[in-house]
């Protein structure tokens, strides 16, 4: 096999069609990209590309050794990466799923302080509010706040319990009645979280008692901090975990509904490809993780597992 430093340079010229544009891309010289792409070509015995003072093109040759060549480079680095993921705990490629409203509130400095720490491992970070699946998209693990989960195809590891409250604005009850238990709320000012459009089912617990209702319709969302601004501005009551609406309690924006009454807590959760043994990588973002939310935040880690 050619080298593959060289074969990697003619790639990138050919995706680029410039030897310009690869030099920056590779952080090269123009003068040395051109050197290997014409060692390469003499050791080949054939022109690889055409070049005009306007554009790079690949001629046949070069055509077929880029379709050879591309998936061949492609899975040295998969294997090149998953031999570095299964010996070093320091350094490799990390591929994060997170909800939106949890990671722009707490990613940003984890991760800051995760890559001073760890400056050897990259990090590929995705925030959405939708459930991926994370054996489908090769995704390392996913930080998921949900009820408890029932995925089978993953591994997972609860971290914390987030507590949630239904919150409203004062202005709301300027147009209804304040509920004083749950039998009191009126489904068409209970909007819901569901990613897909249903209505939320709510449960609230008191003194042994339990009461469960069916939010209602009229607004449904798959964001948190959405529901939020609506309940803001007055618009129903929402069910909220505290790390979105604990700022606005504290500063009278929201305020709590049916305090004498709880409801279930979230899980704050990591979720795994099946893995027999969690790569070093994913294990020491997982302890560093753990360790963050320990010293900034105030969730509760008695049930942690």
């Amino acid at each position: 096999m050619q080298d593959i430093k060289s074969i990697r340079v003619f790639l990138k010229v050919a995706e680029l069609s410039s030897f310009a544009a690869a030099a920056r891309s590779l952080n090269m010289t123009p003068a040395s990209v051109t050197r290997i792409v014409a060692k390469l070509e003499e050791d080949l015995g054939q022109q690889l590309l055409v070049r005009t003072t306007r554009q790079v093109a690949l001629t046949s040759a070069g055509a077929t050794v880029a379709a050879r060549f591309a998936p061949v480079v492609k899975d040295f680095d998969q294997v090149a990466e998953e031999i570095t993921r299964a010996v070093w705990p320091d350094r490799g490629r990390l591929s994060l799923n997170a909800p939106l409203s949890l990671g722009l509130r707490l990613l940003p400095s984890l991760i800051d302080r995760f890559r001073l720490a760890y400056p050897n491992i990259s990090v590929d970070v995705t925030l959405t509010d939708r459930l991926v699946d994370i054996v489908e998209e090769n995704c390392d693990l996913a930080i998921r706040v949900s009820g408890p989960p029932s995925d089978k195809s993953t591994i997972w590891r609860k971290i914390c319990e987030v507590p949630r409250h239904a919150v409203a604005a004062p202005s709301l009850f300027a147009r209804m009645q304040r509920p004083e238990t749950p039998d009191d709320l009126d489904p068409s000012f209970c909007m819901s979280y569901s990613s897909q459009g249903q209505a939320e089912i709510w449960e609230f617990h008191k003194e042994g008692a339990s009461r469960k209702l069916s939010a209602g319709s009229s607004v449904i969302s798959n964001n948190g901090d959405f529901l939020y601004s609506l309940a803001k501005l007055g618009n129903g009551i929402a069910l909220l975990p505290d790390f979105i609406a604990k700022d606005g309690i504290d500063s009278g924006e929201v305020e709590t509904v049916l305090d004498d009454w709880t409801s279930n807590p979230l899980w704050l959760t990591l979720f795994y490809p099946p893995y027999d043994v969690l790569p070093p990588v994913v294990a020491t973002f997982t302890d560093f993780f753990e360790a963050h939310l320990r010293e900034v935040t105030g969730f509760n880690f008695g049930g942690t597992r």
